[in-house]
């Protein structure tokens, strides 16, 4: 049984696929091959979908249909739409409204073709001139990285999908296709499609800058005065990706804490209202690079916020230059 908050999925697709509106084996069409719409197209050819067409128009795309998605054809829009039961649109946000009008204007449109984005910050009404034609619009985003490797279709069955819905048909499509992907679906409401992507951005892709931050603070202290120490860092005097050996097994266990704990598993200085400790951070770290310092004072002021640090702490983290 697969559950997210308080829903039984396994009962909903039970009546999705018993119902006139389940998806059964449908013919699909990926707009384009990018690394999203390809691990898709891989993972939904697995759920035994048929995914004959792409729209691929740079050679790297064609390489990806060529050597993940050998049964498609490479093809125009038009021909796409007319082969096609469902077309998933994995564009960028900005030509997205652009690529629906297209669909929507082909000679080959027919009421009642699926057509589904994976953008997180827009819901079904920037698909409208296909909704307005009778086409069956969704938008399901999955909630995951590309890497542009097969390992990406291997994590779509472990990630969840935004899945917003213009009604009840549409609905029990997308949570029938993302449960046969082996995801898990999470309802978002078009008027929090904006707020649902800024916070993964701000989970994931701030992340990123974090982490790269702290590694580049780490090289610095690893170096040493004059940059020599490296040499002897280790027992071996090896010194390839030493801070990344050191941050991956504390960030990988703060990350699963905080997941299940929530802010009781906070741990460090601002934990314990270290005030000094705190302040020679921000002091040592503007020697590096002060847009790191920065980072850490805003980061560190959160969590002192969230965990109501001595006032102290707070003001002095406010101040600091």
């Amino acid at each position: 049984m697969r559950t997210a908050c308080g829903r039984d999925w396994n009962i909903e697709l039970e009546a999705a696929v018993n119902s006139p509106t389940a998806p059964a084996r449908l013919r699909v069409g990926i707009v384009s091959a990018g690394r999203v719409g390809t691990a898709l197209g891989e993972a939904l050819a697995a759920a035994g979908h048929h995914v004959n067409s792409v729209v691929a128009n740079s050679p790297q795309s064609a390489a990806r249909v060529h050597d993940r998605l050998p049964s498609a054809e490479i093809c125009d829009l038009n021909s796409l739409v007319a082969a096609s039961d469902l077309i998933v649109v994995a564009v960028p946000d900005t030509v997205l409204a652009d690529v629906a009008s297209q669909i929507a204007a082909a000679d080959a449109f027919r009421p009642g073709i699926i057509v589904t984005h994976t953008a997180g910050a827009h819901g079904v009404d920037v698909l409208g001139p296909i909704a307005r034609r009778g086409g069956i619009v969704l938008a399901t985003h999955p909630a995951m990285t590309f890497v542009g490797t097969r390992d990406d279709t291997a994590r779509l069955s472990a990630s969840c999908f935004g899945v917003t819905a213009a009604d009840e048909i549409g609905d029990a499509i997308a949570m029938a296709l993302v449960l046969e992907l082996g995801a898990t679906p999470i309802r978002i409401a078009e008027t929090s499609r904006t707020l649902y992507h800024a916070a993964l951005a701000h989970g994931a892709n701030n992340l990123n800058a974090l982490i790269i931050d702290a590694v580049t603070a780490l090289q610095a202290a690893i170096a040493g005065p004059g940059g020599h120490a490296a040499r002897t860092a280790t027992v071996d005097g090896g010194s390839i990706g030493l801070a990344e050996q050191l941050l991956a097994p504390l960030v990988t266990a703060s990350l699963e804490n905080v997941l299940a704990q929530g802010r009781s598993a906070l741990t460090g200085p601002v934990a314990r209202g270290d005030i000094d400790t705190v302040a020679r951070h921000l002091d040592e770290l503007s020697d590096v690079h002060e847009g790191i310092a920065h980072g850490y004072r805003v980061l560190a002021g959160r969590a002192a916020a969230q965990h109501d640090s001595p006032q102290a702490l707070r003001e002095m983290l406010e101040a600091h230059p």
